[in-house]
């Protein structure tokens, strides 16, 4: 199965907002359609998860749902949401020698900001040390395989496979990989402080 690409998931996360919204309105396609100034056909192939809608074709499908523009291209929550080995989507790293970059794979789906899962892999030797996260969220880890340095301000903990730690963003945190082989790590982070 190839994974979908960042654009076939917008347009399927399009697709079933507008299928939820017009549902909710209580409308058929074509008395959706109509108040949205657009064609039957382009509502019926969003809703299957296909096309390629432009902004101001987003905007009138917005406007009769009541919704922001942002709110079509966020990722709809369903009751379960399988996030599939290879479909996981790679967050971006900062740049530095290949040797030295985390692998970080998303596993809960793209745009809920209410609680991400992140698969971090330490390379050997890693440490971002000289460049501290500090951000507004609250973050538990559990070490897998490896050995982590968990830094929280002053505050300096090994952490072993199965143990865990919960901290919040705002004071500046690093970590460092102790062992000699790749650490991984599970973290789940919030969007609100404890």
């Amino acid at each position: 199965m190839t994974p979908l690409s960042d654009d076939e998931i917008a347009v399927q996360a399009v697709g079933r907002a507008v299928r939820a919204g017009r549902k909710r309105l209580g409308l058929s396609v074509q008395q959706f359609a109509d108040r949205a100034e657009v064609s039957l056909g382009l509502v019926s192939t969003l809703e299957r998860g296909q096309g390629n809608p432009s902004l101001h074709t987003l905007r009138r499908l917005a406007g009769v749902l009541g919704l922001p523009v942002g709110e079509l291209l966020e990722p709809a929550l369903e009751d379960v949401t399988v996030i599939r080995n290879d479909q996981r989507h790679q967050l971006p790293v900062p740049d530095g020698p290949e040797e030295q970059r985390v692998v970080r794979e998303l596993l809960t789906p793209r745009g809920d900001t209410r609680l991400q899962v992140i698969r971090s892999t330490l390379p050997v030797g890693f440490t971002n040390e000289a460049h501290p996260f500090r951000h507004l969220a609250t973050e538990s880890v559990t070490v897998v395989t490896g050995r982590l340095l968990l830094a929280h301000g002053d505050r300096r903990e090994e952490l072993e496979p199965g143990d865990s730690a919960t901290y919040g963003c705002e004071t500046p945190h690093w970590w460092a990989n102790l062992a000699d082989e790749p650490t991984v790590v599970l973290g789940a982070v919030t969007a609100a402080e404890r």
